[in-house]
């Protein structure tokens, strides 16, 4: 197949097997969902989901958050590992909410983007799945399986979010996003499939003896 036509499989292949696809982080609004998804980073899922219900209990609201201490912080985000730096990160961008965006989180990726802790993954998940906006962020997950299934050389994670954005029509990112995650998640992942495992791997490259070497 040629690289436009493995494209066009995939989406359709994942569509029948995730035609749902519900946001893995618990949350309530677009403020809660950027502080799970920055909570999320090097920290699976399920453990951010066991944290978060304490952690907005104290505030789940930039006004509040801006007034707790970040040692309170802290002392409930510890599981989700880095949490120094994160606590000071969710204090910090609650302070900027409240002081130049009225208590809102910005529709914007620039302003996403300057605010503490929130890099561009974290500021493309909140606009594709809090506003809707177009975007395809790029986890460990898709930047796997975007080089297995030959989509990008994965030379980075920047030029693998371009070219899937090539690859696939805009108004499907913000789903396929997901359903790639999903798959890598339950199907290929990191020391199940080596790229020529799973129903996808073994479809897409039946002729395919090596492992493929993910690069970073």
């Amino acid at each position: 197949m040629l690289k436009a036509e493995r494209a066009e499989w995939v989406m359709h292949r994942l569509e029948e097997l995730y035609p749902e696809t519900p946001i893995p982080l618990d949350h309530k609004d677009p403020f809660t969902l950027l502080i799970a998804v920055l909570l999320s980073a090097q920290c699976t899922d399920a453990r951010v989901n066991t944290v978060t219900p304490a952690l907005f209990e104290l505030a789940d609201n930039p006004s509040d958050m801006a007034q707790c201490a970040v040692e309170d912080i802290q002392a409930i985000i510890r599981p989700c590992g880095l949490s120094p730096r994160k606590s000071k990160a969710i204090a910090g961008l609650s302070k900027i909410l409240m002081e130049q965006h009225a208590g809102e989180v910005p529709q914007d990726f620039a302003a996403l983007e300057a605010l503490p802790g929130v890099g561009h993954k974290t500021a493309s998940v909140v606009m594709a799945q809090a506003f809707g906006v177009p975007a395809f962020p790029v986890d460990t997950h898709i930047h796997r399986l975007a080089q297995r299934w030959k989509l990008t050389d994965g030379k980075n994670v920047e030029k693998t979010e371009a070219d899937l954005k090539r690859l696939f029509p805009r108004e499907k990112w913000n789903k396929l996003h997901l359903q790639i995650i999903f798959y890598g998640r339950d199907a290929c992942t990191a020391r199940g499939c080596d790229g020529t495992v799973c129903g996808f791997c073994s479809t897409l490259f039946p002729l395919r003896k090596s492992p493929v070497v993910t690069k970073k």
